[in-house]
């Protein structure tokens, strides 16, 4: 079946391309009301309740991702439509780009208000304050660490583990999204989430960095500008992931990533990536470039490592 999810894997890859995110029924949204309703039996204050909602929200869809490929394992067609349409289901590579062109179009005409609510498609930060470059910078770091979260990694996962690695990494990003955050709710509680969807995202973030390198050429980058950026601040973001795709997508577009995000309720100063101007509107659509070539770049990885798979369900 190693052809059948390798051929899945990049038809779904198109169907993102051509067609973006369903518009009507999208099966995260209903599994995010199913998590949410789980959580609210499940809930307690501390962290041995936030692994057992962790394992069940996740546990989930990865068995009935297994019992989805055991049950095609003899029909070639059926396995591939199956992982052509959770892969479809699972990126998010064209609205991710949609959402930073848009962005750019705003800022293109000066339209603040316009660029300030926009933001809440991309990322959490309060964007009451937030003027032009702050804007075109929470724009650019989200198309970064996105292009990781909702384009290379579900993809790897996918031709790592085929239909259970495609669910259930879906799954934990989406718990990481819901209840990863710190907050006093879930300050242990989303513990376990956030924990798993840094694992699920060690390597996919590193590969995310090294595809930017490779493909900055496309938005007139030097691989080896981007690639002394990369190794000189890639660790230096809090977070053990984000810094990686952010630091590559500064050094790609000659520009300055970091400082201070402000959310609603709180605050952080982050350390500077890359080096030049802070990001404008031109900044955003080249973003949208390498985003998009570094996906095409995680397709064709995602479908190799499907195809040297040995056969499994």
């Amino acid at each position: 079946m190693a052809g059948a999810d390798a051929a899945g894997l990049v038809a779904g890859y198109l169907l993102d391309a051509v067609l973006g995110d369903p518009r009507r029924f999208h099966p995260v949204a209903g599994f995010g009301s199913a998590a949410g309703a789980l959580e609210r039996r499940v809930y307690r204050p501390d962290r041995r309740s936030g692994a057992a909602f962790a394992a069940l929200a996740v546990g989930g869809p990865a068995l009935l991702g297994l019992a989805a490929a055991r049950a095609t394992r003899r029909h070639k067609i059926a396995r591939a439509t199956l992982v052509a349409a959770a892969t479809w289901t699972v990126l998010g590579g064209r609205t991710l780009r949609r959402e930073s062109r848009i962005m750019a179009g705003h800022l293109d005409h000066g339209d603040l208000p316009a660029a300030r609510e926009r933001l809440s498609h991309l990322c959490g930060r309060d964007p009451s304050t937030l003027d032009a470059p702050e804007l075109a910078r929470a724009t650019v770091e989200s198309v970064a660490e996105n292009t990781s979260d909702a384009v290379v990694a579900p993809l790897i996962w996918g031709g790592v583990f085929g239909l259970p690695g495609l669910l259930a990494y879906r799954a934990a990003n989406t718990l990481d999204a819901m209840v990863g955050h710190r907050s006093s709710r879930y300050a242990r509680f989303g513990t376990a989430a956030a924990r798993l969807d840094d694992a699920l995202n060690l390597v996919p973030s590193r590969l995310t960095g090294l595809l930017t390198i490779a493909v900055s050429p496309v938005v007139g980058g030097s691989p080896r500008e981007t690639l002394r950026v990369w190794r000189r601040d890639r660790n230096d973001h809090p977070s053990p992931n984000a810094g990686q795709c952010e630091s590559a997508m500064a050094g790609a577009l000659g520009v300055r990533l970091g400082g201070r995000n402000v959310y609603f309720g709180r605050s952080e100063v982050r350390p500077f990536l890359g080096d030049g101007p802070h990001p404008s509107g031109v900044h955003l659509r080249r973003a949208a470039r390498v985003s998009g070539a570094v996906g095409l770049a995680a397709t064709a990885i995602a479908a190799a490592l499907a195809l040297t798979r040995r056969t499994r369900p």
